[in-house]
């Protein structure tokens, strides 16, 4: 074949060789604006050097690779030994092992440390959002723990350390352990109170043995567990090591592995114990509450992945369309294309300061700053959660038919895409946790139309969606069946306000007139063309630093 046929023009280079973290303007104001003066240096550093090593070329490869080779069970050894282990493509190890050493399972008690993890994660995300899965779960897992100081005493140095090592041995050999989580049972799936795992008491207090199953394990490469299980005192939490203190494997029998739609790279499982050695974490009969704190730490996450999908996503479509030229002129400054992805800039930028805004009220550690994270969090992880599908969607259209082939990176998103609004309770699930703490914990709301109301006043659309949601509010007849647009009301309000005081006028005025507005399509690319569309595309743009 000529090899003039073969002449390569108006091709999109790579997005590759820049600093993820110092490219995303949302996200260092957010950083800037959450964090203490003394120690912005030290967590700029931090961040952009684990910005440079997500927009490496190497950090791309890893992805690439921890997906197109995905974990394999081994439930034997060439002898018959039962081992159930699985085995990862070493790119997955590499990119765990950088997550672990840059601090992302480290949160609890540094200075800041909900900001800097909660930024670090949406940056290191952007490279590859599966192994993402043990890090949440290990950082969640700390609050749960606390509620047994001698356990917490034992385990939390292990999770918060910066060292990961691979192999399962006992933990007390180990420099730094990573913990998964198994509530959900085939017949119950949300409903865990209908677990039927059976926690059977040895004679030592707070030790017992387990039996019955796990519908969903994820992680289950991980050195513990922390599980639900009906103990004679009810349902209780449980502690389940992987390897026990004298060296042996506990019972831990991964039936198989699931054949996900995305999050290929991270294992999910599904196990059963028989025997199962365990020791108690809280009451028994406690365990929802015990584990409340680890789920409401992972749906925080949720919301951060989300938002880090949300960016990569917009981020490639910004770049791709800067260099793609059509039609007489490149695509960028096209006015239809323009609109749309301003209309995604938008929704990515919400996201970020919503999530960051949620991490540093977690630092704050006031009952005030709690009381709004319980009505915050459901909300912001129901819609957040919901909004990176089709926003990732619409982002891979922006490259066309290059964007629908694996090369692109951008199939690998939307396959992610839609995990973190079913991980961790569900739209229906979130929607109902908001209702319960309406209803239960007036404080709750009391702090949520607090912080919504430092905005009133600045715009006459927020003013007016307010208004609305507090008429939706006053009206409990059919509550339920209107839960999820309650919600969503609540999460577009409080996405307007932070925006309205934070971020540029344009990009306020784009969120206010469109999302609360109303003056907004169906579709992304429906901003009213009077905007200052040029402005909010160049914020977004991913300009190398």
């Amino acid at each position: 074949m000529a090899a003039t046929t073969h002449t390569v023009s108006n091709q999109v280079p790579p997005l590759v060789g820049y600093d993820v973290f110092a490219a995303d303007r949302a996200l260092t104001e957010a950083v800037e604006r959450h964090l203490a003066p003394e120690l912005l240096d030290d967590a700029r550093n931090e961040l952009t050097e684990l910005g440079r090593s997500a927009g490496s070329a190497q950090a791309q490869e890893w992805g690439a690779l921890a997906n197109e080779y995905a974990p394999k069970l081994r439930t034997h050894d060439r002898y018959g030994h039962r081992i159930d282990e699985v085995e990862f493509h070493p790119a997955y190890h590499r990119l765990l092992g950088h997550a672990v050493g840059a601090r992302l399972t480290d949160a609890w008690d540094r200075p800041g440390g909900h900001v800097r993890r909660a930024a670090g994660f949406l940056v290191w995300t952007q490279a590859e959002a599966g192994h993402g899965c043990p890090l949440s779960m290990t950082h969640a897992a700390v609050p749960a723990l606390r509620t047994d100081p001698v356990l917490a005493a034992e385990w939390e140095p292990r999770l918060t350390s910066s060292v990961y090592e691979r192999e399962l041995r006992p933990a007390a050999q180990k420099a730094g352990v990573l913990f998964g989580m198994g509530m959900t049972e085939k017949q119950g799936g949300t409903d865990v109170r209908s677990n039927t795992t059976r926690a059977e008491p040895l004679s030592t207090d707070g030790e017992y043995l387990l039996t019955g199953h796990k519908w969903f394990c994820s992680a289950p490469m991980s050195d513990g567990f922390l599980v639900l299980a009906q103990a004679p005192g009810g349902l209780t939490c449980f502690l389940l090591p992987r390897v026990l203190p004298d060296g042996t494997r506990n019972v831990f029998a991964i039936q198989r592995l699931k054949d996900k739609l995305g999050n290929r790279s991270n294992a999910s499982s599904e196990v059963e114990f028989d025997g199962t050695w365990a020791r108690r974490v809280g009451e028994e009969g406690r365990g929802v509450r015990t584990i409340i704190e680890m789920v409401a730490a992972t749906r925080l996450d949720c919301v951060t992945g989300s938002a880090a999908l949300m960016r990569q996503a917009v981020a490639q479509a910004i770049h791709h369309c800067t260099y793609r030229s059509t039609f007489g002129g490149v695509l960028i400054e096209k006015p239809l294309m323009r609109n749309v992805l301003a209309d995604l800039a938008l929704e990515s930028e919400a996201a970020t300061v919503l999530a960051l805004r949620l991490a540093a009220a977690y630092d704050a550690g006031t009952e005030a700053e709690a009381a709004f994270l319980r009505i915050a969090v459901p909300t912001a992880k129901y819609w957040v959660t919901k909004r990176c599908t089709p926003m990732v969607g619409e982002a891979l259209e922006c490259l066309g038919g290059n964007g629908y082939v694996e090369e692109s990176g951008m199939p690998r998103l939307l396959r992610e895409a839609p995990l973190n609004s079913i991980w961790e309770g569900s739209g229906n699930v979130q929607a109902l946790d908001v209702l319960r703490a309406l209803q239960r914990e007036p404080q709750a709301l009391n702090a949520f139309l607090q912080e919504v109301g430092r905005a009133r006043g600045a715009d006459h659309r927020l003013d007016g969606a307010i208004k609305g949601m507090l008429t939706e509010l006053a009206d409990l007849n059919g509550i339920e069946a209107r839960a999820r647009r309650l919600v969503e009301r609540m999460a577009l309000v409080l996405q307007g306000s932070l925006l309205v005081r934070w971020a540029p006028p344009e990009v306020a005025d784009a969120f206010c007139a469109s999302r609360l507005g109303g003056d907004w399509g169906a579709a992304f690319g429906t901003l009213p063309h009077s905007l200052d569309l040029a402005s909010i595309v160049e914020r977004a743009r991913p300009v190398a630093h």
